[in-house]
């Protein structure tokens, strides 16, 4: 018989359950934080020469 496992408490409550403290999550959070600050600069830029 096929027996699901589904995560307790204890499972989640162990480690980071969102991956964050990866170093791929960490890279994502660094790529997002990036892109918006290109985006504010961008909008900044185009607002200046108004």
């Amino acid at each position: 018989m096929l027996a699901l496992a589904y995560p307790t408490l204890g499972d989640l409550t162990q480690g980071d359950p969102t991956g964050l403290s990866s170093t791929t999550g960490q890279l994502v959070i660094l790529f997002g934080l990036l892109s918006a600050l290109v985006v504010l600069i961008r909008w900044w830029w185009q607002q200046r020469r108004r």
